[in-house]
């Protein structure tokens, strides 16, 4: 089986590969996880620090395995998450990690690398080529020039990763690949992908009689995109329901003064690809001494201890179940407990729509630019195809119902239809 038809889906929470047949069928890569199997491969990176016979060695364990070697250690080594959202960030060329540095591109190629020799053993395959999805938008983009660059350090940690050809393809033109495949008559579609660190969108015409003819350039009437989703959710949760309780918006008596806790670390606590930095030694040093001049020192102490115990994937797992308990109730319970934090709190929805309202918004704006650039009235598009974990939430689904009605919504195979859709077409080229 040619390795060029292969897709790949890089998230910036979960990742996936598919490999299309030859006869319309595609196989997607499955990865033991916690007894079972699954076709989400995580997109992180777990880094421990050995020594044997005075000699230190960095192992690294990435995806499914990683999570599961990361909760099996008593000590916890590094955990980084989400690292697709640092692409566009020109400062941040590489960290610290037990005393080495390694660039942001070499951290993504570890994963990337897995990935390619799991799913390549799984296929029967070597795998040195593949279509890759990207965002529309990159997080942290406010230009074309950003992107370009954000997509060059991705195509960089493919090359690590040993790729030795990688095609990119919008994300939602990705889904709309997918979409096509089952259609038996022609649509103009509006896709929308909605990943951890970015929602996209694109306007094209599929169909039997595209295919007959061949795609045309003419045939995508526009692409947009804005660098929030998932993620951006999740802070909000974070920022309204933990940071509170870890000493946010607390004060601290120094030489005589009242003042205010630090609040960039909060800032970065919201955002998952953030959280793993602060465990540096200037910031447990600065935050050690915050404590002992904190008024309520011990909501700085339960912030050091989520930093120095590396409870970011715990964290991230308590915000996600709230979240999707809330896309299918009015209320829910958020719940965090590691046996020393223990953080019970009841959310409605409705205070959840507020926290996101901003974000919901800039969605808005962005759709309904796409419509206005293209010409094109939301009464002509047939259908609307949504993809992507945050496409569950009530309010985001409510954006395009209110624009299209509900009758013209889709749904299908929400976290791998970007990979089914790369893998159709690697095989159509």
């Amino acid at each position: 089986m040619s390795a060029a038809a292969v897709g790949i889906d890089f998230g910036t929470t979960n990742s996936s590969v598919a490999m299309a047949t030859g006869s319309g069928d595609v196989l997607l890569a499955r990865f033991p996880y916690l007894g079972a199997t699954t076709d989400s491969y995580r997109s992180l990176l777990y880094l421990e620090q050995t020594k044997e016979r005075g000699a230190s060695t960095l192992r690294s364990w990435t995806g499914p395995e990683g999570i599961e070697r990361y909760l099996a250690a008593e000590t916890k080594g590094r955990l980084i998450q989400s690292l697709k959202s640092f692409l566009t960030n020109r400062t941040l060329q590489s960290t610290e990690v037990f005393g080495r540095r390694q660039t942001i591109e070499s951290l993504i190629a570890r994963i990337l690398r897995d990935l390619r020799e799991k799913a390549g053993r799984q296929f029967g395959a070597e795998i040195t080529a593949a279509v890759v999805g990207r965002p529309v938008r990159f997080v942290g983009s406010e230009s074309d020039e950003d992107d370009t660059y954000a997509e060059g350090r991705l195509r960089d940690a493919f090359g690590a990763a040993g790729f030795e050809s990688v095609e990119f393809e919008p994300e939602p033109v990705a889904a709309a690949h997918y979409y096509d495949s089952g259609l038996d008559h022609d649509e103009l579609i509006l896709i929308g992908d909605f990943g951890g660190g970015t929602s996209d969108f694109s306007l094209i015409r599929v169909g039997p009689g595209v295919r007959k003819r061949g795609r045309q350039p003419s045939d995508l009437l526009g692409n947009a995109g804005v660098g929030l989703a998932g993620d951006a959710f999740d802070a909000k949760i974070v920022k309204h329901l933990v940071s509170p309780a870890l000493g946010a918006g607390t004060f601290l008596k120094s030489v005589g003064k009242t003042l205010p806790v630090p609040s960039w670390v909060y800032s970065k606590l919201e955002r998952w690809h953030h959280l793993s930095f602060l465990r540096s030694h200037e910031t447990l040093h600065m935050l050690k001494s915050v404590q002992k001049q904190a008024i309520e020192g011990e909501r700085i102490a339960n912030l050091l201890h989520l930093i120095t115990e590396d409870l970011g994937y715990h964290l991230h797992q308590s915000v996600q179940r709230t979240k999707v308990a809330l896309s299918g109730n009015a209320e829910a319970e958020f719940h965090f407990d590691d046996g020393v934090i223990s953080l019970n709190e009841n959310v409605a929805r409705a205070d959840f729509e507020d926290w996101i309202g901003e974000e919901l918004e800039l969605l808005e704006t962005c759709v309904d630019g796409l419509l206005a650039k293209a010409g094109v009235d939301a009464g002509d598009v047939d259908m609307v195809f949504l993809t992507g974990g945050t496409s569950f939430v009530p309010a985001v689904r409510r954006i395009f119902e209110s624009r299209f009605g509900a009758e013209r919504i889709r749904t299908g195979n929400e976290f791998t239809s970007v990979a089914r859709g790369l893998a159709l077409r690697a095989d159509r080229h």
